[in-house]
């Protein structure tokens, strides 16, 4: 005797949604990713366009986009006997500022993250040591610049270490805050297990600080960034900062806004490395 079952479904079953993971849908995501940023660019180049179209401000501080990107060209090639501006093109200006900004930022993460562990680890050295932190991290960097000067002369001393100095407080300041709130119970279950204090640093408190420590890392690099054209006020060609220098000294504003946008453009690559860098570094962040 044979039984048949019907299996198929009843007119009112809902239909089978596509899996979250579906090839359509991660492709769907990806496009709205990298639309979205897209988008907002056409935007801002529109509402610039008849901003600059409108007549409401004079060319020299709303140039037309068309203006910029000629100087982009003139800056980037050797035209009429001219090589870029002040004799470098725009790479060399731009390597030129990331070399700075690349010895500053690795002597001032070092120490900050160094110090972040110290402070995070033992009370009284932060109780010493905060207070001169907050103090530095309170001055803007022209404020001690020209003290740099005076003490360092204008080559690339002082410019070095105002990125340090700029780069050092948010390191320093975010390692000490992901010390301070390391799982205890981690650390006195590694202490009940016979660790001991280097052992429960190592394996329990900088895996625990290590997502923070990175936001501090991408923090001091944003810092160290936006003192970078007070860092080439003296002797800074090359470099970009000293272009947007020189050039606002002639009221060259296509010239100030093609350095800005190097600066920016290249600020956000190097914080898509530092994240691509902290997934592989930190792949439990935000699952624990």
């Amino acid at each position: 005797m044979s039984v048949f079952v019907d299996i198929s479904p009843t007119p009112d079953a809902p239909a089978e949604e596509p899996a979250a993971d579906a090839p359509e849908t991660r492709w769907r995501a990806r496009l709205s990713r990298a639309g979205l940023p897209l988008l907002s660019v056409a935007v801002f180049l529109l509402a610039w366009q008849l901003a600059a179209a409108s007549g409401i401000w004079n060319q020299t501080f709303v140039p037309y986009p068309s203006t910029v990107w000629r100087a982009f060209v003139d800056i980037s090639t050797t035209h009429d006997g001219v090589r870029g501006y002040a004799g470098y093109l725009l790479w060399e200006h731009l390597y030129m500022t990331l070399r700075r900004v690349a010895a500053g930022v690795v002597i001032g993460v070092v120490l900050g993250v160094l110090l972040g562990l110290v402070m995070g680890s033992i009370g009284w050295v932060r109780s010493v040591l905060e207070p001169w932190l907050t103090f530095l991290r309170a001055l803007p960097p022209l404020a001690y610049f020209f003290l740099l000067v005076i003490w360092l002369g204008i080559d690339e001393a002082p410019k070095i270490t105002l990125l340090a100095l700029a780069a050092l407080p948010p390191a320093a300041v975010a390692t000490t805050a992901a010390v301070v709130a390391a799982p205890v119970g981690l650390q006195e279950a590694a202490r009940a297990l016979g660790a001991s204090r280097a052992a429960v640093i190592r394996d329990v408190v900088i895996p625990s600080a290590l997502p923070e420590t990175f936001t501090g890392i991408r923090l001091a690099v944003g810092m160290a960034y936006s003192s970078v054209v007070a860092a080439e006020l003296f002797n800074g060609i090359p470099g970009v900062g000293g272009l947007v220098k020189d050039a606002s000294n002639y009221n060259n504003t296509p010239v100030v806004l093609v350095g800005i946008f190097a600066i920016g453009f290249s600020g956000l690559v190097i914080d898509g490395l530092l994240r691509a860098v902290e997934r592989r570094a930190v792949p439990w962040r935000g699952k624990v």
